[in-house]
Protein backbone atom coordinates (compact mmCIF):
# COMPACT_ATOMS: atom_id res chain seq x y z
CA UNK A 1 0.00 0.00 0.00
CA UNK A 2 1.11 3.32 -0.39
CA UNK A 3 2.63 4.62 3.16
CA UNK A 4 0.87 7.91 2.70
CA UNK A 5 -2.85 6.43 3.12
CA UNK A 6 -4.77 7.60 5.87
CA UNK A 7 -4.65 5.14 8.69
CA UNK A 8 -8.24 5.81 9.57
CA UNK A 9 -9.72 4.90 6.32
CA UNK A 10 -7.82 1.32 6.24
CA UNK A 11 -9.49 0.60 9.18
CA UNK A 12 -12.14 1.87 8.38
CA UNK A 13 -11.97 -0.62 4.97
CA UNK A 14 -11.40 -3.19 7.16
CA UNK A 15 -13.45 -3.49 9.79
CA UNK A 16 -16.85 -2.44 8.61
CA UNK A 17 -19.39 -5.18 6.95
CA UNK A 18 -18.05 -6.03 3.66
CA UNK A 19 -22.08 -5.50 1.95
CA UNK A 20 -21.70 -1.78 3.50
CA UNK A 21 -18.43 -0.83 1.81
CA UNK A 22 -19.79 2.21 -1.35
CA UNK A 23 -16.84 3.20 -3.19
CA UNK A 24 -18.93 6.02 -5.39
CA UNK A 25 -18.93 7.91 -2.79
CA UNK A 26 -16.97 10.69 -4.11
CA UNK A 27 -14.66 12.15 -0.99
CA UNK A 28 -13.47 9.30 -0.64
CA UNK A 29 -11.30 10.04 -3.91
CA UNK A 30 -11.21 13.68 -2.83
CA UNK A 31 -9.79 12.83 0.61
CA UNK A 32 -7.50 10.69 -0.99
CA UNK A 33 -8.29 7.51 0.99
CA UNK A 34 -10.07 5.19 -1.26
CA UNK A 35 -7.02 2.26 -1.92
CA UNK A 36 -8.14 0.44 1.04
CA UNK A 37 -11.27 -0.10 0.21
CA UNK A 38 -10.33 -1.08 -3.18
CA UNK A 39 -7.70 -3.64 -2.02
CA UNK A 40 -10.17 -5.43 0.26
CA UNK A 41 -12.60 -5.65 -2.21
CA UNK A 42 -10.16 -7.40 -4.56
CA UNK A 43 -9.03 -9.56 -1.91
CA UNK A 44 -12.82 -10.47 -0.67
CA UNK A 45 -15.41 -9.73 -2.91
CA UNK A 46 -14.07 -8.80 -6.50
CA UNK A 47 -16.92 -8.50 -8.19
CA UNK A 48 -19.29 -6.69 -5.12
CA UNK A 49 -23.03 -5.78 -4.97
CA UNK A 50 -23.87 -2.58 -3.44
CA UNK A 51 -27.60 -2.10 -2.49
CA UNK A 52 -27.69 1.25 -1.38
CA UNK A 53 -25.54 4.34 -2.55
CA UNK A 54 -26.55 7.94 -3.48
CA UNK A 55 -26.46 6.79 -6.90
CA UNK A 56 -28.94 3.66 -6.78
CA UNK A 57 -27.44 0.04 -6.54
CA UNK A 58 -24.39 -1.07 -8.54
CA UNK A 59 -21.68 -3.63 -9.16
CA UNK A 60 -18.43 -2.87 -8.39
CA UNK A 61 -15.93 -4.78 -10.36
CA UNK A 62 -12.41 -4.38 -9.03
CA UNK A 63 -10.08 -7.00 -10.88
CA UNK A 64 -8.06 -6.38 -13.77
CA UNK A 65 -9.11 -9.76 -15.54
CA UNK A 66 -13.14 -8.97 -14.86
CA UNK A 67 -12.72 -5.45 -16.16
CA UNK A 68 -11.17 -6.41 -19.06
CA UNK A 69 -14.37 -9.61 -19.41
CA UNK A 70 -16.78 -6.52 -19.09
CA UNK A 71 -14.95 -3.81 -21.38
CA UNK A 72 -14.66 -6.20 -23.87
CA UNK A 73 -18.34 -7.62 -24.30
CA UNK A 74 -20.22 -4.51 -25.07
CA UNK A 75 -23.00 -7.22 -26.64
CA UNK A 76 -24.10 -7.75 -23.17
CA UNK A 77 -22.69 -4.51 -21.13
CA UNK A 78 -24.44 -1.38 -22.90
CA UNK A 79 -23.31 2.25 -22.98
CA UNK A 80 -26.55 3.52 -24.05
CA UNK A 81 -27.69 7.51 -22.99
CA UNK A 82 -31.09 5.86 -22.86
CA UNK A 83 -30.10 3.19 -20.29
CA UNK A 84 -28.23 5.91 -17.78
CA UNK A 85 -24.89 5.98 -19.72
CA UNK A 86 -21.35 6.00 -18.87
CA UNK A 87 -21.17 7.03 -15.16
CA UNK A 88 -22.94 5.91 -11.55
CA UNK A 89 -24.66 9.26 -11.76
CA UNK A 90 -27.70 8.43 -14.21
CA UNK A 91 -27.95 11.53 -16.15
CA UNK A 92 -31.53 13.60 -15.59
CA UNK A 93 -34.60 13.17 -17.36
CA UNK A 94 -34.80 16.36 -20.15
CA UNK A 95 -31.18 16.53 -19.96
CA UNK A 96 -29.49 13.70 -21.24
CA UNK A 97 -26.54 13.90 -23.14
CA UNK A 98 -26.49 11.60 -26.08
CA UNK A 99 -22.50 11.75 -27.09
CA UNK A 100 -20.93 8.69 -28.55
CA UNK A 101 -19.53 7.37 -25.57
CA UNK A 102 -22.67 6.75 -24.41
CA UNK A 103 -23.93 4.36 -27.42
CA UNK A 104 -23.62 1.01 -28.71
CA UNK A 105 -22.19 -0.42 -31.90
CA UNK A 106 -23.49 0.38 -34.65
CA UNK A 107 -23.96 4.25 -33.97
CA UNK A 108 -20.81 4.68 -31.72
CA UNK A 109 -18.62 3.47 -34.41
CA UNK A 110 -19.62 5.30 -36.84
CA UNK A 111 -19.56 8.38 -35.05
CA UNK A 112 -16.20 7.88 -33.82
CA UNK A 113 -14.89 7.67 -37.15
CA UNK A 114 -15.60 10.68 -37.77
CA UNK A 115 -13.29 12.16 -35.39
CA UNK A 116 -10.51 9.28 -35.20
CA UNK A 117 -8.34 11.44 -37.81
CA UNK A 118 -7.64 14.01 -35.71
CA UNK A 119 -5.59 11.94 -33.54
CA UNK A 120 -4.33 9.49 -36.44
CA UNK A 121 -0.36 8.82 -36.70
CA UNK A 122 0.43 11.56 -39.60
CA UNK A 123 -1.60 14.51 -37.79
CA UNK A 124 0.07 13.40 -34.51
CA UNK A 125 3.60 13.79 -36.40
CA UNK A 126 1.91 16.97 -38.10
CA UNK A 127 1.17 18.85 -34.63
CA UNK A 128 4.70 17.12 -32.56
CA UNK A 129 6.83 20.37 -33.73
CA UNK A 130 4.07 22.72 -32.62
CA UNK A 131 3.20 20.52 -29.06
CA UNK A 132 7.02 20.62 -28.45
CA UNK A 133 7.46 24.38 -28.44
CA UNK A 134 4.49 25.62 -26.70
CA UNK A 135 6.10 23.18 -23.76
CA UNK A 136 9.27 24.74 -24.16
CA UNK A 137 8.13 28.13 -24.18
CA UNK A 138 5.75 27.10 -21.25
CA UNK A 139 8.33 25.25 -18.60
CA UNK A 140 10.61 28.39 -19.81
CA UNK A 141 8.24 30.90 -18.36
CA UNK A 142 7.53 29.57 -14.83
CA UNK A 143 9.08 31.00 -11.93
CA UNK A 144 12.41 29.62 -10.24
CA UNK A 145 13.05 29.34 -6.66
CA UNK A 146 9.44 30.09 -4.99
CA UNK A 147 5.98 28.37 -5.26
CA UNK A 148 3.17 28.23 -7.85
CA UNK A 149 0.50 25.84 -8.98
CA UNK A 150 1.73 23.31 -10.93
CA UNK A 151 -1.50 22.29 -11.99
CA UNK A 152 -2.70 25.84 -13.29
CA UNK A 153 0.75 26.81 -14.57
CA UNK A 154 1.88 23.78 -16.23
CA UNK A 155 -0.96 20.78 -16.65
CA UNK A 156 -3.98 23.32 -17.74
CA UNK A 157 -1.84 26.13 -19.76
CA UNK A 158 -0.93 22.85 -21.86
CA UNK A 159 -3.85 20.84 -22.31
CA UNK A 160 -5.91 23.98 -22.97
CA UNK A 161 -3.61 25.33 -26.01
CA UNK A 162 -4.06 21.66 -27.30
CA UNK A 163 -7.98 22.14 -27.05
CA UNK A 164 -8.16 25.14 -28.73
CA UNK A 165 -5.79 23.82 -31.87
CA UNK A 166 -8.23 20.45 -31.83
CA UNK A 167 -11.00 22.30 -32.56
CA UNK A 168 -9.56 25.47 -33.97
CA UNK A 169 -10.96 27.32 -31.53
CA UNK A 170 -9.41 30.88 -30.90
CA UNK A 171 -6.07 30.80 -28.30
CA UNK A 172 -7.18 33.82 -26.45
CA UNK A 173 -10.36 32.34 -25.27
CA UNK A 174 -9.06 28.62 -24.55
CA UNK A 175 -9.95 29.07 -21.16
CA UNK A 176 -13.46 28.89 -22.28
CA UNK A 177 -13.17 25.16 -23.04
CA UNK A 178 -11.22 24.10 -20.03
CA UNK A 179 -14.86 25.92 -17.71
CA UNK A 180 -16.89 23.45 -20.18
CA UNK A 181 -15.18 20.89 -19.41
CA UNK A 182 -15.00 21.18 -15.71
CA UNK A 183 -19.03 21.70 -15.90
CA UNK A 184 -19.46 18.50 -18.03
CA UNK A 185 -18.39 16.30 -15.19
CA UNK A 186 -18.36 18.25 -12.03
CA UNK A 187 -21.01 16.62 -9.12
CA UNK A 188 -23.46 19.60 -8.97
CA UNK A 189 -24.00 19.21 -5.22
CA UNK A 190 -20.02 20.10 -4.64
CA UNK A 191 -20.07 23.86 -2.95
CA UNK A 192 -17.07 25.10 -5.51
CA UNK A 193 -18.86 23.55 -8.32
CA UNK A 194 -18.72 26.07 -11.26
CA UNK A 195 -22.45 24.97 -11.14
CA UNK A 196 -25.32 23.68 -8.87
CA UNK A 197 -27.97 22.17 -10.71
CA UNK A 198 -28.49 20.11 -13.70
CA UNK A 199 -30.33 23.31 -15.36
CA UNK A 200 -27.28 25.18 -14.60
CA UNK A 201 -25.09 22.68 -15.85
CA UNK A 202 -27.60 22.47 -19.61
CA UNK A 203 -27.73 26.34 -19.77
CA UNK A 204 -23.54 26.65 -19.78
CA UNK A 205 -23.62 23.72 -22.11
CA UNK A 206 -25.94 25.23 -24.31
CA UNK A 207 -23.49 28.18 -24.53
CA UNK A 208 -20.57 25.93 -25.56
CA UNK A 209 -22.82 24.29 -28.32
CA UNK A 210 -24.81 27.39 -29.51
CA UNK A 211 -20.65 28.83 -29.86
CA UNK A 212 -19.83 25.27 -31.21
CA UNK A 213 -22.64 25.68 -33.86
CA UNK A 214 -21.37 29.09 -35.12
CA UNK A 215 -18.17 27.46 -36.31
CA UNK A 216 -20.06 24.08 -37.66
CA UNK A 217 -21.76 26.29 -39.63
CA UNK A 218 -18.98 28.28 -41.06
CA UNK A 219 -16.75 25.36 -41.67
CA UNK A 220 -19.42 23.17 -43.44
CA UNK A 221 -19.38 25.63 -46.27
CA UNK A 222 -15.56 24.75 -47.20
CA UNK A 223 -15.34 21.83 -50.09
CA UNK A 224 -12.85 19.32 -47.63
CA UNK A 225 -12.82 19.44 -44.04
CA UNK A 226 -9.95 20.91 -42.29
CA UNK A 227 -8.18 18.92 -39.07
CA UNK A 228 -10.21 19.99 -36.63
CA UNK A 229 -13.02 18.23 -34.64
CA UNK A 230 -15.79 20.41 -35.54
CA UNK A 231 -14.61 20.68 -39.53
CA UNK A 232 -14.78 16.60 -39.35
CA UNK A 233 -18.55 16.40 -37.61
CA UNK A 234 -19.99 18.73 -40.07
CA UNK A 235 -17.96 16.67 -43.09
CA UNK A 236 -18.69 13.11 -41.74
CA UNK A 237 -21.72 11.34 -43.15
CA UNK A 238 -22.59 9.77 -40.07
CA UNK A 239 -22.56 13.08 -38.04
CA UNK A 240 -23.23 15.76 -40.12
CA UNK A 241 -27.10 15.99 -39.41
CA UNK A 242 -26.98 15.51 -35.71
CA UNK A 243 -29.16 17.45 -33.64
CA UNK A 244 -28.37 20.21 -31.55
CA UNK A 245 -28.41 18.78 -28.13
CA UNK A 246 -25.79 16.08 -29.74
CA UNK A 247 -23.52 18.09 -30.94
CA UNK A 248 -23.76 19.59 -27.47
CA UNK A 249 -23.52 16.36 -25.61
CA UNK A 250 -20.09 15.06 -28.86
CA UNK A 251 -18.34 18.41 -28.01
CA UNK A 252 -18.38 18.37 -24.32
CA UNK A 253 -17.20 14.68 -24.56
CA UNK A 254 -14.37 15.99 -26.77
CA UNK A 255 -13.71 18.97 -24.69
CA UNK A 256 -13.00 16.50 -21.65
CA UNK A 257 -12.06 13.90 -23.30
CA UNK A 258 -8.99 15.96 -24.86
CA UNK A 259 -7.87 17.68 -21.90
CA UNK A 260 -9.18 15.75 -18.33
CA UNK A 261 -6.73 12.96 -19.12
CA UNK A 262 -4.04 14.55 -20.40
CA UNK A 263 -3.74 17.40 -17.72
CA UNK A 264 -4.53 15.06 -14.86
CA UNK A 265 -2.09 12.87 -16.27
CA UNK A 266 0.79 15.96 -16.37
CA UNK A 267 0.47 16.79 -12.62
CA UNK A 268 0.02 13.11 -11.37
CA UNK A 269 3.73 12.36 -13.12
CA UNK A 270 4.89 15.05 -10.75
CA UNK A 271 3.49 14.03 -7.54
CA UNK A 272 4.17 9.89 -8.48
CA UNK A 273 8.25 10.63 -9.29
CA UNK A 274 8.14 12.86 -5.67
CA UNK A 275 7.09 10.20 -3.83
CA UNK A 276 9.72 7.86 -5.46
CA UNK A 277 12.78 9.81 -5.89
CA UNK A 278 14.80 6.68 -6.47
CA UNK A 279 12.97 6.31 -9.98
CA UNK A 280 13.21 10.00 -10.52
CA UNK A 281 16.49 10.02 -10.34
CA UNK A 282 16.91 6.76 -12.71
CA UNK A 283 15.05 8.94 -15.13
CA UNK A 284 17.48 11.60 -14.75
CA UNK A 285 20.12 9.62 -15.85
CA UNK A 286 18.18 7.81 -18.12
CA UNK A 287 15.86 10.23 -20.44
CA UNK A 288 15.82 7.36 -22.79
CA UNK A 289 13.13 5.96 -20.59
CA UNK A 290 10.85 8.61 -21.02
CA UNK A 291 8.38 6.64 -23.41
CA UNK A 292 8.12 3.80 -20.87
CA UNK A 293 7.66 6.42 -17.90
CA UNK A 294 4.66 8.03 -19.52
CA UNK A 295 2.34 4.77 -20.17
CA UNK A 296 3.75 4.32 -16.04
CA UNK A 297 2.24 7.38 -15.24
CA UNK A 298 -0.85 7.18 -17.04
CA UNK A 299 -1.18 3.67 -14.83
CA UNK A 300 -0.18 5.14 -11.65
CA UNK A 301 -2.59 7.96 -11.69
CA UNK A 302 -5.19 6.13 -13.46
CA UNK A 303 -6.95 9.35 -14.85
CA UNK A 304 -10.66 8.16 -15.22
CA UNK A 305 -11.56 6.27 -12.02
CA UNK A 306 -14.82 4.75 -13.44
CA UNK A 307 -16.72 4.05 -16.19
CA UNK A 308 -20.14 2.66 -16.37
CA UNK A 309 -21.97 0.53 -18.32
CA UNK A 310 -25.88 -1.44 -17.82
CA UNK A 311 -26.18 -5.17 -18.39
CA UNK A 312 -28.67 -6.12 -21.12
CA UNK A 313 -28.79 -9.82 -19.92
CA UNK A 314 -28.21 -12.15 -17.02
CA UNK A 315 -24.58 -12.60 -16.76
CA UNK A 316 -22.13 -14.53 -14.63
CA UNK A 317 -19.43 -12.68 -13.55
CA UNK A 318 -16.53 -14.10 -10.92
CA UNK A 319 -19.12 -16.34 -9.14
CA UNK A 320 -22.20 -13.75 -8.92
CA UNK A 321 -25.29 -13.10 -11.19
CA UNK A 322 -25.07 -9.82 -12.77
CA UNK A 323 -29.13 -9.02 -13.62
CA UNK A 324 -30.25 -8.12 -16.85
CA UNK A 325 -30.61 -4.03 -16.29
CA UNK A 326 -27.94 -3.75 -13.31
CA UNK A 327 -26.01 -0.84 -13.24
CA UNK A 328 -21.98 -2.09 -13.48
CA UNK A 329 -19.01 -0.05 -12.64
CA UNK A 330 -15.50 -0.56 -14.32
CA UNK A 331 -12.80 0.76 -11.71
CA UNK A 332 -10.04 1.22 -13.81
CA UNK A 333 -8.28 3.06 -10.88
CA UNK A 334 -8.59 -0.66 -9.39
CA UNK A 335 -7.56 -3.01 -11.65
CA UNK A 336 -4.44 -0.80 -12.04
CA UNK A 337 -3.26 -1.93 -8.52
CA UNK A 338 -4.21 -5.74 -8.97
CA UNK A 339 -1.35 -7.35 -8.09
CA UNK A 340 -2.47 -10.77 -9.93
CA UNK A 341 -2.19 -8.97 -12.81
CA UNK A 342 0.66 -5.84 -12.10
CA UNK A 343 3.22 -6.86 -10.11
CA UNK A 344 4.31 -4.17 -7.18
CA UNK A 345 1.19 -2.56 -8.55
CA UNK A 346 1.60 0.74 -6.12
CA UNK A 347 5.02 1.47 -7.18
CA UNK A 348 5.91 4.11 -9.95
CA UNK A 349 8.56 2.06 -11.60
CA UNK A 350 10.06 4.26 -14.76
CA UNK A 351 11.63 1.25 -16.05
CA UNK A 352 8.83 -1.30 -15.89
CA UNK A 353 8.46 -3.83 -17.99
CA UNK A 354 5.63 -4.14 -20.55
CA UNK A 355 4.16 -0.84 -18.67
CA UNK A 356 1.55 -0.15 -21.71
CA UNK A 357 -0.71 -3.22 -20.31
CA UNK A 358 -2.34 -0.74 -18.02
CA UNK A 359 -6.33 -0.27 -18.13
CA UNK A 360 -6.44 3.71 -17.68
CA UNK A 361 -7.74 3.56 -21.42
CA UNK A 362 -10.41 1.28 -21.52
CA UNK A 363 -10.85 -1.89 -24.11
CA UNK A 364 -12.89 -2.97 -26.99
CA UNK A 365 -14.54 -0.77 -29.01
CA UNK A 366 -14.71 2.28 -26.36
CA UNK A 367 -10.56 1.98 -26.15
CA UNK A 368 -9.93 5.78 -25.31
CA UNK A 369 -9.95 7.74 -29.06
CA UNK A 370 -7.09 10.16 -28.07
CA UNK A 371 -4.96 7.83 -25.91
CA UNK A 372 -1.85 8.19 -28.54
CA UNK A 373 -1.94 12.10 -28.26
CA UNK A 374 -2.33 12.36 -24.26
CA UNK A 375 0.80 9.95 -24.71
CA UNK A 376 2.82 12.20 -27.08
CA UNK A 377 1.69 14.98 -24.99
CA UNK A 378 3.65 13.57 -21.61
CA UNK A 379 6.46 12.23 -23.64
CA UNK A 380 7.26 16.23 -24.86
CA UNK A 381 6.91 17.77 -21.85
CA UNK A 382 9.12 15.07 -19.87
CA UNK A 383 11.62 15.08 -22.68
CA UNK A 384 11.95 19.02 -22.19
CA UNK A 385 11.78 18.67 -18.09
CA UNK A 386 14.66 15.86 -18.53
CA UNK A 387 16.86 18.12 -21.11
CA UNK A 388 16.71 21.39 -18.93
CA UNK A 389 16.89 19.15 -15.84
CA UNK A 390 14.77 21.20 -14.11
CA UNK A 391 14.44 20.17 -10.50
CA UNK A 392 10.71 20.18 -9.70
CA UNK A 393 10.59 19.90 -5.29
CA UNK A 394 6.85 19.60 -4.43
CA UNK A 395 6.14 21.06 -1.21
CA UNK A 396 2.87 19.77 -0.37
CA UNK A 397 0.20 17.34 -1.07
CA UNK A 398 -1.98 17.67 -4.23
CA UNK A 399 -5.48 18.99 -3.78
CA UNK A 400 -7.71 16.33 -5.29
CA UNK A 401 -11.37 17.07 -7.15
CA UNK A 402 -14.35 15.67 -5.30
CA UNK A 403 -15.43 13.58 -8.32
CA UNK A 404 -15.81 9.47 -8.47
CA UNK A 405 -15.41 9.75 -12.44
CA UNK A 406 -11.98 11.75 -13.18
CA UNK A 407 -9.10 11.48 -10.53
CA UNK A 408 -8.16 15.39 -10.75
CA UNK A 409 -5.42 17.36 -9.54
CA UNK A 410 -6.16 20.32 -8.68
CA UNK A 411 -3.93 21.69 -6.89
CA UNK A 412 -0.18 20.29 -6.95
CA UNK A 413 2.24 23.10 -4.93
CA UNK A 414 6.16 22.82 -6.31
CA UNK A 415 9.31 24.66 -6.71
CA UNK A 416 11.74 24.66 -9.30
CA UNK A 417 15.00 24.97 -8.51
Amino acid sequence: MDATVNVEAREDAYSRPLDSIDVSVPELYQDDVYQPYFERLRGEDPVHYCADSKFGPYWSVTRYKDIMKVAVNHQVFSSKWELGGVRLEDQVQGYERPSFIQMDEPDHGQRRMAVSPVVAPANLQRMEGMIRERTVHVLEALPRDHTFNWVQEVSIELTSRMLATLFDWPLEDRHRLMFWSDVTVCHVDTPDAPVHSEAERWAELQKMATAMKALWNERAKTNAPRFDLISMLAHSEATRKIDFRELLATCSLLIVGGNDTTRNSMSGGVWGLSQFPEEYQKLRQNPELVPNLVPEIIRWHTPVLHLRRTALADFELGGKTIKKGDKVAMWFVSGNRDDDAIADPYDLIVDRPRAREHISFGFGVHRCVGNRLAELQLRILWEEILKRDLEIEVVDRPKYLRSNLIHGVRELPVQIH
